[in-house]
């Protein structure tokens, strides 16, 4: 149908740019590049037809449609020979209905996007699907390209590592040193990468990696490079689907780097622009109090931005003090209507525990969102009747440990006010039977 994509400076400035070249930056100003399509092209098929087509294609097993994101292939990247994608079907996560613990914190209609439940275990798989795919057929095309490099906090180095090594590409990546769990250190481990660890924070490592892809034939895999916004911005379009093609009132997101509230948001853009949808959902982008420019901005409406050092934190995943992406996801949440809420270490980890009580298992950076919409439900800037969802971008095994420190007591600075421990007792019926019914009426009384 010939449709068509291209990077273009967030600014403004002149010059469109092949999503096929090398290049990060806008050469006049120095700004981040972001995707641009052809959306007249788009609209020669109605919004119907694209809603057929999206529906028609989901969770099927003609390759690479039955992808969540490459079933949305002409929004994406349209002209990507489909021998040169490389896919895990990523995407089609859940959608889980949060009613018990809607029902606790007054929401009547919750629910989570299980965004964890993908290949490597965060939404992360959704972006790096389009960026590997884009530098097979860069390869294939003949672009010298020798290894695909990223800094990164612990899910982005797992996603990387697993699609280059499906892909056959090297993979290089940059970790803070003893700032990953171990899970997130096994998996591009695991997977073949080289993995430097370097004695920094997460920022650091992004200094690093931004110098060594000045040469062009290590390719920069991070959220700087829209290519990952791309894929990563399925997440909203797919939520809408999943309703039925109805809009949730919020989505609340939690944020380190910010690409993915930008991607949220050029997703339902897309399809405000196309006709899909008639409104756009409010937006909450959640951040850890340790690492809060972005709430620290909001709190002056955004007037100035100001990166911090980011101090540890149990959200390690965004414990980023000076987020590349912070101009797109101001935009954003200004479009948006959106707001900031932060969470402090007791916060997040109590409301991972009162979650998981429930039945989910949550990342910590998922304890953050939920903490920031309990704060906005208490102050009523979330109404109880309102649909919101969650994004809940990692898997909770990937932070097993943490969660055990936290029922063992043995977190810094968290006083585990939910902690469940094992009842250590002989080999007896008679004692078993007592703990028991002890917890059933303890249950009881909870309710």
């Amino acid at each position: 149908m010939g449709y068509n994509a291209w990077f273009q400076c967030i600014n403004g400035c002149p010059g469109e740019y092949s999503l096929l070249e090398v290049i990060y930056r806008c050469p006049t100003c120095g700004d981040l590049l972001e995707v641009q399509h052809d959306v007249d092209a788009l609209r020669t098929r109605s919004a119907a037809a694209w809603m057929q087509l999206f529906d028609d294609r989901y969770r099927r097993n003609t390759y690479p449609y039955g992808s969540g994101v490459w079933g949305k292939k002409e929004w994406v990247v349209p002209f990507v020979d489909n021998e040169n994608i490389v896919s895990m079907y990523e995407g089609s996560s859940n959608l889980l209905w949060a009613d018990r613990y809607g029902k606790q914190i007054h929401v009547e209609d919750l629910w989570i996007k299980q965004c964890g439940n993908s290949h490597t275990g965060s939404f992360k798989d959704l972006g790096m699907t389009v960026l590997v795919s884009v530098v097979k057929q860069m390869m294939a095309d003949g672009v010298p390209i020798d290894a695909v490099a990223c800094a990164s906090s612990g899910d982005t180095s797992a996603a990387l590592a697993a699609y280059c090594a499906f892909a056959g590409i090297p993979a290089v990546v940059l970790l803070p040193k003893n700032k990953v769990s171990i899970a997130q250190l096994v998996q591009p481990l695991a997977n073949g990468a080289l993995v430097l660890s370097l004695d920094t924070d997460f920022d650091g490592c992004m200094a690093v990696v931004q110098e060594i892809t000045n040469d062009k034939r290590i390719y920069l895999a991070n959220s700087m490079n829209s290519l990952r916004i791309e894929g990563q911005k399925t997440v909203a379009i797919e939520i809408v689907q999943q309703f039925d093609w109805e809009v949730p009132d919020w989505i609340v997101i939690p944020g380190g780097n910010l690409g993915n509230v930008h991607a949220l948001g050029q997703g339902l853009a897309l399809m405000h622009e196309l006709g899909l949808i008639q409104r756009l959902p409010r937006i909450c982008l959640a951040q850890a109090e340790r690492a809060n420019p972005l709430y620290r901005s909001f709190q002056e409406d955004f007037k100035r931005f100001e990166p911090i050092t980011a101090q540890p934190t149990l959200a390690m995943s965004i414990q980023i003090g000076n987020p590349v992406s912070y101009k797109r996801a101001i935009r954003t949440l200004q479009r948006f209507n959106g707001v900031v809420e932060q969470a402090s270490e007791q916060e997040l980890a109590d409301e991972v525990a009162r979650a998981d009580r429930t039945g989910m298992f949550n990342c910590p950076h998922t304890g953050v969102a939920l903490a920031a919409l309990r704060k906005l439900v208490d102050r009523k800037v979330i109404r109880s009747h309102e649909r919101v969802v969650v994004i809940s971008t990692a898997h909770g095994l990937k932070f097993a440990d943490q969660k055990a420190a936290y029922h063992m007591g043995t977190l810094a600075d968290v006083r585990p006010s939910h902690r469940n421990v094992p009842v250590e007792l002989t080999a007896d019926a008679r004692q078993v039977a007592r703990a028991i019914s002890r917890h059933v009426e303890r249950a009881r009384l909870l309710v």
